[in-house]
């Protein structure tokens, strides 16, 4: 009788959960994983729709040489500018030199033909790593996702690049730059060796000198590239669909 009961109540159970895995439930509440759509390890589920915002981060530094790690940053300026092209912050800072470094031959020549530059590239530096730590911070305050933009952006992403994961271990940027010149291109279709400040629409311009003052140079190479993003839209929304 016991025996038989037993088995009874086994196929009772059994039963139960297989009505349980039939509705799609297990009993137990959901995990704040299951909640979110989230496991561990995995990213969020994707939102179609939405993104966040890109912010473009105008930058240009000033070294001593033409790599860092040898050679030094001297100064760094960021231009921050929406997505609709409005300025709204700005970082700079100057730099002491990387222990061990040295001034290439070339690039101090051209400093020393460029004096108020190099003055302004040496006033109140600060430690790389004070600067570089403070830099990221602004960079995680600012209302978006930041997108380096440099000309050419080969040669300021790489200073840029080094030094923060040198000094922070991390880039708020990636490992992604988008540069002005090769946009230029694009926009105008033209070879890339063909484009240059010289050869671009004067419309596209900026009426502020390039004094190689760092964050100088950036507010005026950010109001370059906006100038361009600005006519694509034109361009793109004037042509028709179809």
């Amino acid at each position: 009788m016991a025996s038989r009961w037993r088995v009874s109540s086994f196929v009772v159970l059994l039963g139960a959960l297989l009505l349980a895995n039939a509705c799609g439930t297990t009993g137990r509440e959901p995990t704040p994983e299951a909640e979110s759509g989230t496991s561990a390890g995995s990213r969020p589920a994707r939102t179609e729709g939405r993104r966040e915002r890109d912010i473009y981060v105008s930058t240009d530094i000033e070294s001593d040489g033409p790599i860092p790690g040898p050679h030094s940053m001297l100064s760094l300026g960021s231009a921050a500018f929406s997505e609709g092209c409005d300025q709204i912050a700005t970082f700079s800072a100057n730099f002491e030199l990387l222990e061990g470094s040295r001034g290439h031959p070339d690039n101090m020549a051209w400093w020393a033909g460029n004096q108020a530059a190099w003055e302004a590239a040496r006033q109140d530096p600060r430690r790389p790593a004070v600067a570089m730590a403070a830099y990221a911070d602004w960079l995680d305050a600012l209302p978006g996702k930041p997108v380096f933009v440099g000309y050419p952006a080969a040669w300021d992403f790489m200073f840029v690049q080094w030094y923060l994961m040198r000094f922070v271990g991390r880039s708020p940027f990636g490992h992604s730059a988008l540069d002005i010149r090769s946009y230029a291109m694009a926009v105008l279709d033209w070879p890339y060796w063909g484009i240059s400040k010289s050869t671009m629409p004067e419309r596209w311009i900026p009426e502020a000198a390039h004094t190689h003052v760092a964050l100088d140079d950036a507010i005026e190479q950010g109001q370059l590239f906006c100038n361009i993003l600005r006519e694509n839209r034109s361009r793109r929304s004037s042509i028709s669909p179809g």
